[in-house]
């Protein structure tokens, strides 16, 4: 192939680093390495020729992919139940000398659901499985696992903006993704302008607004025992309270983030600072409500 259709990449999964979660936007390239991966393991296993300049491989009992989304109408199973199925296959299947292969996993369901199925199959495969895992994801949150576990890499498939454009570069390198570029992958299908310019606005909203706290907090002396790892650290996005909610794009904003808005810092007398952070202390305890003023009409 010519040089400009097939960018070449390493891959390293070693017992030292046999857990790689790997970010980046839609159509960057995650999925095509982790099929370039599967099939490089059972061409050489089965003694053919492997497309790569140099190869070092272990034998593996099994290869084990999660990749794509489908039902099953006909048993009446949802796109994430069969995602769930087939996971659970895995889990229970797998051993130390398996590779496994996800791609998206946790995806068919809400948010912090499938963030949660994701962090906690993570967690497994490095704990109790010990296998050889490349895990493709958008849920960002996840390479937070490279801090909490000694043999998790976070890699990333390049892109370079120009812009409000993107060029896919498809290269792999060390480092978690910060962005998914959903939108300008939206836009390159044809999405109307009107749709993408009012999607832009409500991701600054949600970016700005929506604070999700680190997970890595939430995850309570991860150690080698994997059966306590797996009760105490799953991750908790949501605040007290709040157990059953989901992100709703139109939800009325937070009166603490209103009432800040109106604050003009550089006009405040020391009193005046110590009075208003008492009262956004009280109101964030729940002893008293915050009074915003309505915003101006427009007409």
């Amino acid at each position: 192939m010519p040089r400009d259709q097939f960018i070449p990449n390493d891959v390293t999964l070693a017992p030292d680093a046999r857990m790689m979660i790997l970010t980046g936007p839609n159509m960057a390239g995650k999925s095509t390495i982790l099929r370039q991966v599967g099939l490089l393991v059972l061409m050489a296993q089965m003694g053919s020729y492997v497309a790569a300049s140099s190869a070092r491989m272990g034998v593996a009992d099994r290869v084990f992919t999660r990749v794509g989304a489908s039902d099953n109408l006909v048993r009446g199973q949802s796109t994430f139940m069969v995602e769930m199925a087939e996971t659970s296959a895995i889990l229970h299947s797998a051993t130390a000398r398996s590779l496994v292969l996800l791609d998206e996993i946790g995806r068919g369901t809400a948010t912090w659901d499938g963030l949660s199925i994701a962090w906690a199959v993570s967690e497994h495969l490095h704990e109790r499985v010990r296998c050889k895992t490349i895990f493709a994801t958008h849920y960002h949150e996840l390479t937070q696992l490279a801090e909490e576990f000694v043999s998790v890499r976070n890699y990333n498939v390049a892109v370079q903006e120009a812009g409000e454009r993107i060029v896919f570069l498809h290269t792999l390198r060390p480092g978690g993704a910060d962005r998914s570029y959903g939108i300008e992958v939206g836009r390159l299908a044809g999405l109307p302008a009107p749709v993408i310019a009012r999607a832009r606005a409500l991701l600054r909203v949600l970016e700005g607004e929506h604070l999700v706290p680190a997970l890595a907090s939430a995850v309570s002396g991860a150690t080698s025992g994997a059966a306590s790892s797996a009760r105490g650290s799953a991750p908790h996005a949501r605040t007290a309270g709040s157990e059953n909610d989901q992100l709703a794009l139109f939800a009325p904003p937070d009166p603490l983030v209103e009432r800040l808005r109106e604050v003009q810092a550089d006009s405040l007398t020391p009193l005046q600072a110590l009075a208003l952070l008492a009262e956004l202390s009280a109101a964030a305890r729940g002893d008293a409500v915050l009074n915003v003023a309505p915003p101006p009409r427009t007409s």
